[in-house]
Parts: structure tokens; sequence; C-alpha cells
């Protein structure tokens, strides 16, 4: 309706035309999109630093690049929005660079042209910068083997607030390397700081909780879009609603949440919302050997700008689309396909709309979530494709929906949005023509 997707297409350089070398032309590119990563001491399984670590899987790296698995960003680029803000993938040159050195028998190059060491952040540093508040759930013990863990956690000590405050970054950190393996996911609120009693006796009384953020393997933070954000009121504990499982060897789950405020008395102007939304509407029924479609729908009460689309299935899911059914009186309904992304169970990603392409939505509109699962002996999920799969909590199980983040709109608000963003949709189409 309102998007402008951003296509972008370069050639493979022809054999021959150029001389692609590392140490000029690919180091750049696995400092910029690698080797955070891919060094010694991280979690990627082979340091991609040097060039005799690299020469070895120079194919394997041909491979993934050039099928968009590496480095992680899995939307997919034949359709939808295209424009995404901290995009880590590749573009299409730089996959030409990589592939055209492989084929041409992967030339290290000059050493006078080899740049700088990059320069990285511990893994477990803040991806918001230092926060303004940290809190610290309580550790738990995940034995070598067991069934799946989920259950709550809670803060002992109240908020550190002394009134309301903004939100406008928050991220769950898993505190080490050996927690990241344990902690599938990790939903975070805020709540009335007798909840945890009430529960236990029984009490159905407590306030409602006020969901904060989520967390799965593989997410990055939330940051949210300018001028938006959530309140965190002060004399709340903060509880984790937890799904940790169990990896061969016992390992203490530590986890703590981050949040930076805008100043004192900001009050941003819109609230933002992020849900799990598009559930699918019937049982997922996965029968041994077959790839399964589900749909979930979502409808919009209120007019809304949509900042965020993150995908959520396990181990069977491959595909999953984010389509919009606008309101029509006609028939068919005009419907537009928002997101497509390539589904990878490690890496939980949200994509963040660039803020000129982020949809913008009349009221009525259905939010329409596609999600494949594949259980068939082609797929490379570590599973045993005779076995009947079905929806459930368990890692073994599978899930289908989509976490959207959006803002809300008045109808004033949706007018002027959307006038806007033609009026820069028409700049930019006659500053094309002029060229």
């Amino acid at each position: 309706m309102v998007l402008m997707p951003l296509m972008v297409s370069a050639q493979t350089p022809a054999a021959g035309e150029t001389d692609v070398t590392f140490t000029r032309d690919v180091v750049p590119i696995l400092q910029r999109s690698c080797q955070v990563c891919h060094r010694q001491g991280e979690m990627a399984p082979m340091s991609l630093v040097t060039y005799q670590e690299v020469r070895p899987w120079a194919r394997a790296i041909k491979d993934k690049v050039v099928n968009r698995l590496m480095p992680p960003w899995h939307i997919d680029k034949t359709i939808g929005i295209q424009k995404f803000k901290d995009d880590k993938s590749l573009s299409d040159a730089e996959i030409a660079t990589i592939a055209t050195w492989v084929d041409d028998g992967a030339p290290m190059g000059d050493l006078a042209d080899m740049p700088p060491a990059a320069i990285f952040a511990d893994a477990s540093a803040w991806q918001i910068g230092e926060p303004d508040l940290v809190v610290r759930y309580p550790d738990y013990l995940v034995p070598a083997e067991g069934a799946d863990l989920f259950g709550s956690l809670y803060t002992e000590s109240l908020v550190d607030l002394d009134e309301p405050r903004y939100v406008k970054a928050i991220q769950t950190r898993t505190v080490d390397a050996p927690s990241r393996r344990v902690v599938h996911h990790a939903l975070s609120f805020a709540v009335d700081p007798n909840e945890e009693e009430m529960r236990e006796s029984g009490d159905r009384g407590a306030e409602a909780a006020h969901f904060l953020v989520e967390y799965a393997s593989g997410k990055s933070a939330e940051i949210f879009p300018e001028d938006s954000g959530i309140m965190l009121e002060p004399g709340r504990k903060m509880r984790m609603d937890y799904h940790l499982h169990s990896v061969g060897e016992e390992i203490p789950a530590k986890v703590e949440l981050g949040f930076v405020f805008y100043p004192k008395g900001d009050e941003p102007k819109y609230r933002r919302w992020s849900k799990q939304l598009g559930q699918h509407v019937s049982d997922l029924d996965i029968p041994p050997g077959k790839v399964v479609r589900t749909d979930g729908y979502t409808y919009f009460h209120k007019a809304a700008r949509i900042t965020a689309y993150q995908p959520h299935m396990h181990a069977l899911g491959t595909y999953q689309c984010l389509e919009l059914i606008y309101p029509s009186s006609g028939t068919p309904a005009k419907t537009e396909i928002v997101s497509c992304a390539h589904w990878d169970y490690n890496w939980h990603m949200i994509y963040n709309y660039a803020d000129d392409v982020a949809p913008i939505v009349p009221v009525g509109t259905v939010a329409h979530v596609l999600s494949w699962h594949d259980n068939t002996a082609g797929n490379r999920a570590n599973h045993d494709p005779n076995n009947w799969v079905g929806d459930g909590g368990r890692t073994i199980d599978e899930m289908g929906f989509s976490w959207l983040g959006w803002y809300d709109l008045t109808e004033e608000e949706y007018t002027a949005q959307l006038a806007e963003r033609k009026s820069l949709q028409d700049a930019a189409a006659s500053s094309t023509n002029d060229q």
C-alpha cells in the first residue's frame, strides 16, 4: 500500500575482469559481517581472521554466502520490503566478490593491502550501550539431562525507580556463553510485587502483568523507533517466564535485563507494542515426510505503523511470510506481501523496518502469517522425519506465529503519515526520472 521496496542487483564480475584477493577485497567483508562471531573465543565454530584460518573454508564460505545462509539475515531478497535498520546481510556485490575470489583459487594477495585488524566489543557487552538500569534474575541450574523446563523467576527486589520512566531500548542478556546454550526463550514482565505469593496461594487478584520484551536464541536488543517506547512503573518486580533445555552438562542459566530510558520527564509520543500475532488457527499437524503450511490472522482495531517483524517457529520451520489484507468493499480484497523470511532455529532475528518504508496500515487491516514446516528427510534440522510432530511449547514441538512491533495511530495521524509517505515516494520517483 505505502511501501517502496529497494531492490538491488549486481552482476558477478566475469572471469579475468578483476583480480580479487583476500588481503584487499575479502578481509573488509569478513571484518564487517563475519568476524564478530568468527574469531577466537566466540560462538562460531571457526575463526575467519587470518588467511591461514580462512583458506581451508573457502568453498564452504562461498556456499554459505551465495545461498544467503551467512551472515544470519534470512529475509527473502526477492519479495516485499528490503530496507531495514541494522541490515547485516551482504550486498550482491560483496557476494560476487567472495564467489569470484573462491573461483579464482582464493589467492592471498599482497600483505601490504591487509587492513588493520578489526577491534570488537566483547560478545557479552550490552548492544544498547551502557544501560540506565540492570535487573538480574535469580540463577537457575539446568541439569545435564531431562525434560524441557518451563516456569517463572521473580526478582527479589523492586524496580529501583522513583517515578515512571519511558524506555527507548531494552535487552535481555544471557550473562555468559554457557547460559546462551540453555535458554531457549525468556519473556519479561513488570508485575505486582506480591504476584508470586498470590499465584502460589491461588489468589487471582493480582494486577495484570505488563509485558516488556521477548528473548529467544540469537535475538538482538529491541531499540524502539524515534519518539516511541514503553513505560516502566516504580514499585514493580520483574517476572521472567522461561523455557530452558538441557544440553548434556549441568549449566546455571544466568539472565539479566537492561533498560535505556528517555530523560526524566520525557514522554514519547507513541506507545510501542510487541505481541505474538498470527497464531495458526488450527492445530499444527505435521505427519512424517510432509511439508505443512499453517495460517494465522490478526485484526488491527486501530490504524498503526508496523515497525518490526520477527518470525517464530521451531526446528522444522523453514519459511514464513507476513501478508497484509487491507479493508476493502471490493472483491477480492487488496493484499500485499510485506516480508518473507527463511528460517533458522538458531537465529530468532528481529527485522526493524527503516522509517521510510515501515508499513502504515488503516483500521481493519488483517495481518496474515503463513508458516511452512518441513518434516522430510531433506530438512537438515536435527529431527527424525519418521516421527509425527505437533504444536506445543517443547523444543521438539512446533509453533508458527510472528512477533510484530507496532504503535497505534489516530485517524488524523494515519492520514498525515500516509500523505507524508506519498510525498516522499513522489519526490524519489521524480528524482529518478530526472536522472
